[in-house]
């Protein structure tokens, strides 16, 4: 039997589906201001943001935002180890790129720095709920979807 994304839904707590829906929100909102940041200014759009990395990963964003949106809403576990790298990292190129204008920027981008507080404060417990944070239960899960033993053959 196939286990498809609905089955992996209907399997979380409802905390955990209101989370990972939080999730997928917040990674397609970030889409859609990255995609709106390139559209008005570019490929050059962080240029101010002086360095070079930084700049490319925040242009890397159009794609790893609506990867991570995808993954969490295949109740993936690799979506919120992804969900939350991508907040740490979009923190800290923020913080850099902002630094100058620190009480400012604050005060317009706070919603971002609360997403990704309920990114860092939520990505164990959601992880214990989806299986994600034990290999030995990701492997049994596993185990079990594809049909657990069949004709006699040994698990290990």
């Amino acid at each position: 039997m196939r286990v498809t994304a609905v089955d992996r839904w209907k399997r979380l707590p409802a905390w955990a589906r209101w989370v990972l829906a939080v999730y997928v929100i917040g990674f397609v909102d970030g889409t859609v201001v990255h995609v709106r940041q390139l559209a008005h200014g570019g490929i050059h759009a962080y240029a101010g943001f002086g360095y070079v990395p930084v700049q490319v990963f925040l242009v890397l964003l159009v794609v790893l935002d609506p990867f991570t949106a995808l993954l969490c809403a295949f109740v993936r576990w690799a979506g919120i180890w992804l969900a939350v790298l991508i907040m740490a990292l979009d923190v800290a190129a923020n913080w850099a790129g902002n630094w100058n204008a620190m009480p400012r920027f604050l005060i317009v981008f706070w919603v971002g720095e609360v997403f990704a507080i309920f990114v860092f404060a939520t990505a164990v417990p959601l992880l214990r709920a989806i299986g994600g944070g034990n290999a030995r239960l990701r492997g049994a899960r596993l185990f079990e979807e594809v049909g657990g033993l069949r004709g006699g053959q040994c698990p290990v």
